[in-house]
């Protein structure tokens, strides 16, 4: 999701320590680590409370199939392999190794 590498984070790391300064930095940490818990704790009391609400005909409902990526992946992606069948494409190439490809002077 993020690309973090060790140098944005040392990066981030000092940013910290120069704006909280050495002393502040493990209280803001533990706070930062509180209101993140405190933020899941909303999100998974609002999905079961969704889940409550929407009954048992929606029981094996994953809110998480609602997002529009996999949304569409799920509804228009798997239709399409579905279509396509199981067999894989001939890895084959269409024309032999070293053959020109046919060309039309008047095509172009």
């Amino acid at each position: 999701m993020f690309d973090l590498g060790f140098e944005k984070i040392a990066l981030l790391l000092v940013l910290a320590i120069v704006i909280f300064g050495p002393d502040q930095l493990p209280r803001v940490a533990r706070q930062a680590a509180q209101t993140l818990r405190q933020l899941r704790r909303m999100a998974s009391d609002a999905t079961s409370e969704i889940k409550a609400e929407l009954g048992s005909e929606y029981a094996d409902l994953n809110l998480s199939d609602l997002h529009p990526r996999r949304f569409v992946q799920k509804h228009l992606l798997d239709d399409l392999d579905d279509a396509l069948g199981d067999d894989p494409p001939s890895a084959e190439p269409l024309l032999p190794y070293g053959e020109r490809p046919p060309y039309d002077p008047e095509a172009t």
